[in-house]
């Protein structure tokens, strides 16, 4: 039998290699043989370190090819966030809405929105009727999506628990780009796409012109796989600083908890017991990343399916937590 003190041993001996590779072929080929049913999966990446351990996209437009990354689009609107704070274009992270950009609120919005702090929206505790779910339609139907969120009554104290929304993250798009100076797109292409090296198309863009700040976005799976490089990487890509590493840390840390899946929530990231930190989107599209084993994860699904937490999101979990993480 080989016990713990004896691996060590032939480890450190270099005997032990031919079963670390058998090993590491057997969680490959466990998790080929996972996806293959996996119908609703469009392409999967998983990268150790410098290594790209697997990438196959069996459906889909394949690893260069556009995908609709839908709500993962929050994670990357709150890691701009980051940038626009570490530049200074707004103060800190407690900022109030009205301090902001007091011109996207509507004189007859809520009561108290104007007090809505930059965290309370990036965390998704914004504490407004949510526009996602039966909401969505008559949200994205009105002629000002912006006033439609700000018009939402109050459901729970700003800052108090997470109610999932996209309204929300749009709110803090708007935020975003009243107070760099440059549209949503302007910010993610600059500040994320050059420093990457990956292209940003044009997405949705609502009846006042604000990009959509919360889904809509594509992009390959290869520039997925590179944003949970760089997240893994306390914002570092290939050498450069992209996203500010304190942003990073404190974006890992729970604020709250999804009421769907249980996940902790951060600044835009769900965050796994295990450690890892996740982008979900409607469908199964995921931006995953593990930084204390070194592993980051894209994974694109067809985002015209449903990917609930009991269903295909679960199994997309179980695939994670099991044979991806078993190759760190």
């Amino acid at each position: 039998m080989v016990t713990r003190r004896s691996f060590a041993a032939l480890l450190a001996s270099g005997l032990a290699m031919p079963f670390v590779l058998r090993a590491h072929a057997q969680n490959i080929e466990n998790l080929r043989g996972r996806i293959e049913s996996m119908t609703q999966l469009h392409s999967l990446q998983v990268q150790r370190g410098e290594d790209v351990l697997f990438a196959k996209a069996p459906r889909g437009a394949g690893l260069d090819g556009s995908a609709n990354i839908k709500s993962c689009a929050k994670s990357l609107v709150a890691l701009l966030l980051g940038v626009a704070i570490d530049r200074g274009e707004i103060a800190d992270v407690k900022a109030r809405l009205g301090d902001v950009a007091p011109g996207i609120i509507p004189s007859n919005a809520t009561q108290g929105v104007a007090d809505i702090t930059m965290e309370d929206l990036v965390t998704l505790r914004a504490g407004l009727e949510p526009t996602s779910g039966p909401n969505y339609g008559r949200w994205v139907s009105s002629d000002n999506w912006l006033a439609f969120a700000l018009r939402r009554p109050m459901v729970a104290s700003p800052g108090s628990r997470m109610i999932y929304s996209s309204g929300t993250t749009h709110i803090l798009g708007a935020a975003l780009a009243k107070a760099t100076g440059e549209t949503l797109l302007e910010q993610a292409r600059s500040r994320l796409g050059a420093p990457m090296n990956f292209e940003i198309p044009p997405w949705t863009r609502d009846p006042q012109g604000h990009y959509l700040g919360g889904n809509e976005m594509a992009l390959t799976p290869r520039a997925m796989l590179k944003i949970a490089v760089m997240l893994r990487d306390e914002g570092r890509f290939e050498g450069r600083q992209v996203v500010p590493a304190e942003w990073i840390k404190a974006s890992l840390v729970p604020r709250g908890r999804s009421p769907f899946s249980g996940l902790g929530y951060g600044y835009g990231w769900f965050l796994s017991e295990s450690g890892f930190a996740l982008a979900r989107g409607y469908g199964g599209q995921v931006i995953a990343a593990h930084p204390e084993r070194r592993l980051a994860v894209a994974i694109t699904s067809d985002p015209t399916q449903q990917a609930r937490s009991e269903g295909y999101f679960g199994e997309l979990m179980g695939l994670i937590e099991g044979p991806i993480l078993a190759l760190a």
